[in-house]
Formats: structure tokens, C-alpha cells, sequence
């Protein structure tokens, strides 16, 4: 017989009849098996073979030494017996010693069956497989992780869908990195080794997402196992893609709906609603607490639930409670603390809104705005406008690598006017406030000031006062609000600061 059996694939067949290695080199090979009953009807020559006993063996431990002698002694490899597990020390150290493979197997009939599939039977292996595939099949699956963990059990080893970046789900196992590396993505199946890790994969003929395989792995498998399961991927794989298809338009159907809800939140603006408040927890969005805001726009074209998709698989890596939605062309999502967070955890937070922003734009070519800290429902869409305002602006800020917090914009903020949001005149109110202790007439200077073009002279004219009152207010004005009037951006935002307030 030319084909070899090794021993690694053996245990890695998921109907080896519970075979575990007692004693010697898992990696061995043989070319033959002969079972029975009792040592005695094993053949004489059991040369390059492996001895499958179905009947209990002696427990005393000269009897159980003297059947590792009698077995090895007559040219066989391997002995599987019931209960090898319960040999004594003695007799495992002799079967190291001379070089015989130990086996314990709970089904001795199932063992023997599994070496005759790998070794002569390789379509009756492919049949096992696919037989086991067509079960899974008819199983109702709650959704795709479901129906991998379904496949996977039935099967015997680990499944994975991937795509070219890595694994995207998985059950049964944790598939190897390098032998993710090995699969080549172009052939319609393909068969990969690295190392002792194995996988054949096949391509999934899904309409709406390109670029997936899915593939069954394990360790040490042989290559009439690894042929078969490349057939039985290419049975699994319309049901996986199917499956696809339909969890896919149910997340559609639900991301429409979120949407709405979000759009009706906020076009409350911060008033009460019951029907609205009960939609939001039937979502597990709470409005009680703390929120920290974001949204996500492209600065081209974006498809948004595949934006969304992505953004909400980064999500999971902050720690927390957090939410996202599909909102116009882009994303719109929050953080929730019940307790208020200190100043360096809102920090910690930003930062790890800024790394979910990196890991979406390798993607996608999007821009983000982050709101500020606020409590309530009223406080969420205040948070929610603000983020909204950030990312207007971040779509034009490369120097910021398209990122934006509100916190952080000051008086670029009321640049915002073109939008004519709500956030507008309070953030006006707020930047010119430092001046309210002067009775006024240090916003009155100002304002004239910057409708005379920055002229000392004709603000002077106007005011009815001295060149040098003027010069003094406006120095005072700089030094009360900590800005350089002579930045062109900032005397426009206090020029439509002055004009908001003043309305």
C-alpha cells in the first residue's frame, strides 16, 4: 500500500473515536491497520502498521508490559487500545523506550474506520464531510455566526469567512495567521500549509460583498482530509452566502429604522416625547447620563451602511457604552457614562475616537467632528448638532488629519454661521462674554470696529471718542478674549459674533 498515514492527521479527524496519544511520537506514520479483538489474532507480520484492539486489555501491569513487548515485537508501530490512559508508568516508559506509539481510543470501531477513510477511502471521507455540510444546512440559523458555529460542530473543525485583510468570523478554532497568509484568493478553492496549520477555502459568490472565502481549518490535517474539506467548503458556501444576503438586508431594514429614530430624537430638540423616549431604550439608547458625540462624513462618495458596518466593528474596541447610526451621507454615533467622566477620561475618550477615525479613513475617505461633553437628552443633541458642526468643518482640515473637536475649535466655531444651526448664537454668546463687565462699551467698540474695517479713525468718528480710547478698548479686547486681531479668521468670527449677539 503506498499511501502513509500520519499520525497527526488521525488526531485531528473528528471520528477517531476519541484517540489520544498515551506514549510515543505524534508524528509518526504507518501504511496499514489491523483490528481485533484480542493481541493473539493480530497477524504475525504487522509490519508499518498500526494495532487496533477492540477488547479491554489485562490491568495488571506485567500483562499489559508483556502486550507492548508482543505487539512491538511483531513489527507494528502503534497499539490503540480502551483505557491505554490507565496504564501504569512502567509499562508508558516501555513503550517510549522501544519506540511504539501508545493510544488510548474510546471507539476502537470508529478509530478504525477513520484510518481506512484517510488511507484508501478518500471519497468516503469527501461524503462524511458533505454529508455533515447537508445537515448543517437544513439547521435554522439565527444569522451567519450561527450557522459557522452549526457548520463547524457538525463538521469537526474550525471555520472561518475572511477576506484578504483577515479573519471577519469564525467558530471551532482561531484560524492561524500565517496560515492566513498562505491562502492564495485567486483560484476558486485553494488548499494552504504553514507549519502544522492547514485550511481549504473557497471563493463566496456574494453579490454584495467581494473579496470573501470561507474556509475550514485545523492542525496537522492530511491531504485526503484537506481534499475533502475543499469539497465540503464548496457545498457550505451557498448557504454562507445566502446567508449573507439575508442578514445583510435585515441590518439594512434595521439601520433604516435606527436612523429614523435618531432623526426624530433630534428634531425634538431636547423635548420630551414618550413614544420617541420608548423607541430609543428598545434600541438600548438611553438619554440619562453623559454623551459624547461624533459623526463621520465622506469627503467623496460614500456608501453609508458599509460606513456604518465598518465603524461600528471599531466601535467594539472602546471600552464602554456606545451607539451609531446611518445619518444622510455619513455616520452618527455617541458615547454614554452614567457617572461624569473626569477631564483626562474625556481626553482618553477623544483619543479613542481619534483612533476609530484613523482605522475608518483606512477605508474609507471620510472626516470626523467630535461634540462636546453633555448630560441628559437635551444634552445629547446638543452633543450630536456640535459633532455635526465639527465634521463641516474637519472635511477642509488636513492639517488636523480631517479630525475636529468642537472643544478644541475656539473661535473657529462661529464660522459655523453659514450653516444658521443652533449652536451658532450660543457659542457667540459664550466666546464674547469676557467683555460683559464693561458695561458694554467694550462690545459696542468692537463691533464698530470691525464694521469699519479695522479702522481706528473712522470707529473713533463714529463712537464720538478719542483715536487713543479706541486703540486702548481694542488692546483691552485682545487681552480679554486671548486673541490677535490681526488674524483675518478670527476677526471675521468676532465680526459674526458681534453681529449674532446684537441681532
Amino acid at each position: 500500500m503506498s499511501e502513509r498515514l500520519r499520525m497527526s492527521a488521525l488526531l485531528a479527524h473528528p471520528g477517531a473515536g476519541g484517540v489520544r496519544v498515551v506514549a510515543g511520537d505524534e508524528d509518526r506514520e504507518w501504511h496499514g491497520v489491523d483490528i481485533e479483538s484480542l493481541e493473539s489474532e493480530l497477524s504475525p507480520d504487522g509490519t508499518d502498521r498500526i494495532a487496533i484492539l477492540t477488547a479491554a486489555p489485562a490491568t495488571t501491569p506485567w500483562q499489559q508490559d508483556a502486550l507492548v513487548r508482543r505487539v512491538h515485537d511483531r513489527g507494528y508501530v502503534a497499539l490503540a487500545v480502551i483505557d491505554a490512559e490507565r496504564f501504569g508508568a512502567g509499562t508508558i516508559r516501555l513503550a517510549e523506550r522501544i519506540g511504539l506509539v501508545l493510544l488510548h481510543v474510546d471507539r476502537p470501531v470508529a478509530l478504525a474506520k477513520a484510518c481506512w477513510q484517510l488511507l484508501e477511502a478518500r471519497d468516503a471521507l469527501t461524503l462524511g464531510y458533505v454529508r455533515k455540510v447537508a445537515q448543517s444546512i437544513e439547521y435554522h440559523a439565527e444569522g451567519l455566526p450561527d450557522l459557522l458555529r452549526h457548520l463547524s460542530s457538525s463538521v469537526g473543525h474550525g471555520i472561518a469567512l475572511i477576506d484578504s485583510e483577515g479573519v471577519l468570523l469564525e467558530a471551532g478554532g482561531s484560524l492561524r495567521p500565517e496560515v492566513h497568509a498562505a491562502i492564495d484568493f485567486a483560484p476558486w478553492v485553494d488548499l494552504a500549509r504553514a507549519g502544522r496549520g492547514t485550511a481549504a477555502s473557497v471563493r463566496v459568490d456574494s453579490p454584495s460583498r467581494a473579496g470573501l472565502r470561507v474556509a475550514f481549518f485545523g492542525d496537522g490535517l492530511s491531504d485526503p482530509q484537506l481534499g475533502a474539506l475543499g469539497v465540503a467548503a464548496e457545498v457550505a458556501m451557498p448557504a454562507v452566502a445566502a446567508r449573507i444576503m439575508i442578514d445583510e438586508v435585515a441590518a439594512v431594514n434595521d439601520v433604516a429604522v435606527s436612523s429614523g429614530v435618531l432623526r426624530d430624537f433630534v428634531d425634538l430638540r431636547g423635548a420630551p416625547d414618550a413614544d420617541v423616549e420608548r423607541r430609543m431604550l428598545e434600541r438600548g439608547w438611553r438619554t440619562s447620563g453623559y454623551h459624547l458625540a461624533f459623526r463621520m462624513v465622506g469627503r467623496s462618495r460614500v456608501e453609508p451602511f458599509q460606513l456604518l458596518r465598518t465603524v461600528t466593528g471599531e466601535l467594539g474596541r472602546i471600552a464602554g457604552d456606545s451607539h451609531a447610526t446611518t445619518t444622510g451621507r455619513g455616520v452618527s454615533g455617541w458615547l454614554s457614562f452614567t457617572e461624569a467622566p473626569t477631564p483626562s477620561q474625556i481626553e482618553t475618550h477623544v483619543a479613542a475616537l481619534r483612533e476609530l477615525h484613523a482605522a475608518v479613513r483606512r477605508g474609507f475617505n471620510v472626516a470626523t467632528g467630535v461634540g462636546s461633553l453633555e448630560s441628559g437628552a437635551a444634552g445629547l443633541t446638543v452633543s450630536l448638532s456640535e459633532a455635526a458642526d465639527a465634521a463641516r468643518i474637519a472635511v477642509n482640515r488636513s492639517a488636523t488629519g480631517w479630525f475636529v473637536r468642537v472643544d478644541g475649535l475656539g473661535l473657529e466655531q462661529l464660522l459655523l454661521a453659514w450653516t444658521g444651526n443652533d449652536t451658532f448664537v450660543p457659542a457667540a454668546r459664550s466666546l464674547l462674554a469676557p467683555l460683559e463687565g464693561a458695561g458694554g462699551e467694550l462690545l459696542a467698540t468692537l463691533s464698530s470696529y470691525l464694521d469699519h474695517e479695522s479702522g481706528i479713525a473712522p470707529t473713533a468718528a463714529a463712537l464720538g471718542l478719542h483715536r487713543n480710547t479706541v486703540s486702548m478698548r481694542i488692546q483691552r479686547v485682545q487681552e480679554l478674549l486671548g486673541v490677535d486681531m490681526g488674524d483675518p479668521e478670527v476677526r471675521l468670527a468676532l465680526h459674526l459674533a458681534c453681529r449674532a449677539v446684537g441681532s
